[in-house]
């Protein structure tokens, strides 16, 4: 009878544990109700770059409703991380998305492994120890530069054919802040965009050295402008160098190039076209990952590199707006039309390849023969292409 005894209880041990699993299990694959959700941005909403992010946040508010609570922390330099962070985490943020480039949200992930840090790449993640909570996710920049410069070199051959401009006047200016990868990668791409339509074209680059300087950035436009640049692009984060433009086309012949936000309200008769990364696809991806308990990797669709995640014009993660139809060249949209169809297919492979040498900057000694192509954001989502195509390309920062 004893025996009966033991082996009843047992039995019941086994079943409550058995059932405590399967809740578990339940209560892990089933839907939240509610998230909360951070969002901290290098600078306000005031900035094209800041404001481009910002979109995702209106789309996950749009989503979700009132099941998502959003936080957001603006302002926020890359040293004065730390406490936003701890303040976000403190009010009971499940996710938090970060656009500026701190190394310390990797290192404050650890302390929050309930928390899941989500921050547009910086670095060359492949290979990098990162903490599980922690993802990284870059739209494919390049893409959209290249079209970008597809837009900009029909221009400049409307004002070749027409006379405006001879054809030794082909010249690109490129308002840059600093001679990063991304940076670099990004203008190479629009140069060689450029010089698929024109290409006799060339390139003249101008670094502010700093990421958000109304004033620096507008000077350096109109250095770029005096010096006889036609097409004004840039990779910082004011409308500086549109501003640049529209009042100096009073006087000479140059249009604008825009990225993260249209440039249509500020300089309506200069502005061509803007290229911006999407990040709502990313952002929304994960936060329907942790609604549904599941892994943000396996949720976001792109190309994956371990919690590291990339994509192009296929997946929507970059987009072309506000074409300007009153100032672009006749035949631009089906131009950028047709390449757009090459990225979405998968063919990205003609971007960074010609009779062009490479010289990083840094290293002399340390070159890239794109004869033979080279191919962006093949294992990471942060952009690695850092050479300056001989030649073509000067750096004028005098």
């Amino acid at each position: 009878m004893k025996r009966v005894y033991i082996t009843a209880a047992l039995t019941c041990i086994v079943i409550l544990f058995a059932t405590i699993e399967c809740f578990r299990l339940l209560n892990l694959s089933s839907s939240r109700d509610s998230l909360t959700v951070g969002f901290v941005y290098d600078n306000d909403e005031c900035t094209p770059y800041t404001y481009n992010f910002s979109l995702a946040k209106d789309a996950v508010e749009k989503k979700y409703g009132d099941k998502v609570t959003i936080l957001t922390c603006s302002n926020v330099l890359d040293d004065q991380m730390e406490d936003p962070v701890r303040e976000l985490a403190a009010k009971g943020c499940d996710i938090i998305f970060f656009n500026g480039y701190s190394e310390l949200v990797r290192q404050l992930a650890p302390e929050f492994p309930d928390i899941a840090f989500c921050q547009t790449s910086y670095m060359d993640m492949n290979g990098q120890a990162v903490p599980d909570n922690y993802h990284t996710f870059k739209g494919e920049a390049y893409q959209g530069r290249y079209v970008s410069g597809i837009a900009a070199g029909m221009k400049i051959r409307q004002l070749v054919e027409e006379g405006v401009i001879s054809e030794d006047q082909a010249i690109v200016g490129f308002v840059a802040a600093f001679p990063t990868s991304e940076v670099i990668s990004g203008y190479t791409a629009f140069l060689l965009g450029v010089r698929s339509v024109v290409p006799q074209a060339v390139m003249r680059v101008c670094y502010t050295e700093t990421w958000s300087s109304y004033a620096e950035e507008k000077n350096a436009a109109q250095r770029l402008i005096g010096g006889g640049c036609v097409i004004i692009s840039q990779h910082t984060d004011t409308i500086g160098p549109a501003i640049a433009c529209e009042e100096a086309s009073q006087k000479q012949p140059v249009y604008f190039v825009g990225y993260n936000q249209s440039m249509s309200e500020v300089a309506p008769g200069t502005s061509l076209v803007t290229s911006r990364i999407c990040w709502e696809p990313y952002v929304l991806a994960a936060v329907d990952a942790l609604m549904s308990n599941k892994k943000i990797e396996s949720v976001v669709s792109g190309r994956i590199h371990g919690t590291d995640v990339s994509a192009g014009f296929e997946k929507g993660w970059v987009e072309m707006i506000d074409l300007n139809q009153q100032a672009a060249a006749p035949g631009t949209q089906e131009a950028m039309d047709s390449t757009i169809e090459q990225f979405r297919r998968g063919n990205t492979g003609f971007v960074f390849r010609g009779d062009y040498t490479g010289i990083n900057p840094n290293d002399p000694t340390d070159t890239c023969d794109l004869s033979a192509g080279y191919t962006e954001n093949e294992n990471t989502s942060y952009p690695l292409f850092h050479y300056i195509l001989s030649d073509i390309i000067t750096i004028d920062n005098q």
